[in-house]
């Protein structure tokens, strides 16, 4: 279908874009950015006067439930949900049942996400067999089955593993996305070890249990001069060392989940455990500095670390209940809340959405070239709303912002050049 979208002030920070034109769509890919394009007749035209028209959003740790959870949520549904927040591409961390380690389950996942058709689902596959850090996977085989990158979750056996697992990494041109937390460290802990946690009797995750595997990865990756990316930050002090890699040229990225830019230790006062996260949301400081960490390009991308349960899960005390946030539809108003709080501005708070992080995953993704794929957001910046359980999409009910009224909301998500979604 050919389509037109008019009117509209295009924002599109891989391409320096930030006016008001048109965008012309052909077989699913853009055709043009400008005012007008000769020749062309719209057989669809969206009018997007006093709306953003932004590239599809990119959700580098997004956990689907499917294989193997389904009771908690299925691909299905939340690729639905994501296309209701604007997010068109979604990367799958490897801890599926089962575990993507043979081109069978990411094919599989591919799959699945095609027969829906909201959203481009990326697999990220595991770093080794089984996730259980002895043998490593077949690296070549899972990258020829389209994982963009490989990751570990939890500890590898040892030090020498992860060297060998980067090493092979590199060879096969991949990515590593690494989750800094000392296994040791954080074992036993549900919550950032600090004032609050010792008032409320809570085992605590020290700051050292991210720092001390952020140190350890530093030096492989400086040895190795493998491609790594570190997801999901949460101390002002690994943002700092991460700077300083950076810095003196070392090959190292870094993204943050949207909640950890506004909660702090503070929000898990009465044992809230909708806040039960890992990592813990960690002090003011903590927050102020990842923050500026966002500013100033320390960190590349603003992740959903989206984790949806089934009631149940968050009923047990606190440090009994399963960590984890369904955040898909928080990720951009958070990310806009972050823009007008902290004066970020605007095409670098779309950029941390978009092309940040399809520079990561070295996608053709997160922008609007022409020739690129069609997948697009629009936005109504002026739109007020609330989240309740009458507006969120996803399976997963579990946030802690149910009941916060953001400004700026989705109107229509574009995927591959069909309408995935529009607001009532």
């Amino acid at each position: 279908m050919k389509m037109r979208i008019s009117g509209g002030r295009v924002l599109d920070p891989a391409n320096g874009i930030d006016e008001n034109l048109d965008i012309f769509i052909g077989d699913g890919k853009i055709l043009a950015v400008a005012a007008e394009l000769d020749g062309f007749n719209a057989e669809h035209d969206i009018d997007a006067s006093g709306r953003w028209v932004i590239p599809g959003l990119i959700d580098l740790s997004a956990r689907l439930r499917e294989p193997g959870h389904e009771h908690k949520a299925t691909i299905e549904s939340e690729t639905r949900a994501a296309a209701a927040a604007g997010i068109t591409t979604l990367c799958c961390p490897p801890d599926t049942n089962p575990i993507i380690d043979t081109p069978a389950v990411a094919e599989l996942i591919q799959n699945r996400a095609e027969q829906a058709g909201y959203a481009n689902v990326l697999p990220i596959a595991a770093l080794t067999q089984g996730l259980k850090s002895e043998q490593l996977s077949e690296m070549a085989a899972l990258k020829q089955a389209g994982c963009p990158a490989v990751a570990n979750v939890g500890p590898l056996a040892n030090t020498q593993i992860q060297r060998l697992a980067m090493e092979y990494a590199q060879t096969h041109k991949l990515t590593v996305f690494i989750n800094p937390q000392d296994y040791w460290l954080g074992k036993h802990g549900c919550a950032h070890e600090g004032k609050v946690s010792t008032r409320l009797g809570l085992p605590g995750i020290p700051v050292a249990a991210e720092t001390a595997a952020v140190a350890r990865d530093l030096a492989l990756i400086e040895l190795i001069g493998v491609k790594a990316h570190f997801t999901r930050l949460s101390t002002l002090r690994a943002v700092r060392m991460i700077a300083r890699a950076q810095y003196d040229g070392l090959p190292v990225t870094a993204d943050v989940c949207a909640h950890q830019l506004h909660l702090t230790e503070m929000d898990i006062s009465d044992y809230d455990s909708l806040c039960h996260v890992i990592p813990p949301l960690r002090t003011q400081r903590d927050r102020d500095g990842l923050r500026e960490g966002v500013k100033q390009n320390v960190i590349q991308a603003i992740c959903s670390d989206h984790q949806p349960h089934e009631a149940d899960a968050k009923l047990a005390p606190f440090c009994s209940t399963q960590p984890g946030i369904s955040a898909l539809e928080t990720l951009l108003p958070l990310s806009l809340r972050l823009h007008e709080e902290d004066n970020l501005p605007l095409s670098e708070t779309i950029r941390r959405l978009t092309s940040g992080p399809a520079h990561i995953l070295n996608i053709d993704a997160g922008n609007l070239s022409p020739g690129s794929p069609a997948d697009i957001c629009i936005i109504d910046p002026e739109r007020i709303w609330r989240l309740d359980q009458n507006s969120i999409q996803s399976q997963g009910r579990n946030t802690p912002f149910m009941g916060w009224e953001f400004k700026g909301r989705v109107t229509h998500t574009l995927y591959r050049g069909n309408i995935v979604y529009t607001l009532d």
